[in-house]
């Protein structure tokens, strides 16, 4: 068992399988050192979104946190099937989060952190990144949180 793996373990998570494209991308792009990772949807572990709906009318930040939690779990099963195993990631570059949320919403950081603070637990200091919050008016299936990442790989 990897030494990632052997964490996540600890941390009680089992990466799903990586959820395929639904129009014409693929899940991730290395391009040498880097994986680019396309937006990940907040799919739980049983294939459901774990929230659907915007922040600010009815979702509650604890609710789109966990959510991106999930997104950034989904990340990771990405980045397992690009790069055979995650302890080929070098560092966790950049996450860009997108969070469907009405017009006067502001809280996106805590609600971000969701995804920043597993890539922390899992990965250490590598897991530490630049990052971008972005409140949008939907996003498909009403994923109430879509998440993409930047990572350096061997």
């Amino acid at each position: 068992m990897s030494a990632i793996d052997a964490r996540l373990a600890e941390l009680g998570i089992t990466l799903p399988t990586p959820a395929a494209p639904v129009a014409n991308y693929v899940g991730a792009v290395r391009t040498g050192n880097l994986l680019v990772v396309s937006g990940q949807l907040c799919f739980d572990g049983e294939g459901k979104l774990a929230s659907t709906g915007k922040l600010g009318a009815g979702v509650t930040i604890e609710d789109a946190r966990a959510a991106a939690r999930y997104s950034a779990i989904n990340i990771l099963a990405q980045v397992k099937a690009a790069v055979g195993s995650l302890d080929n990631v070098v560092r966790i570059v950049r996450l860009g989060g997108f969070f469907a949320a009405t017009a006067d919403f502001t809280a996106h950081p805590p609600v971000m952190n969701g995804a920043s603070d597993l890539m922390v637990e899992v990965f250490g200091d590598k897991g530490r990144h630049a990052r971008t919050t972005v409140g949008v008016p939907s996003l498909p299936l009403d994923s109430t949180v879509e998440v993409e990442a930047l990572i350096e790989v061997a």
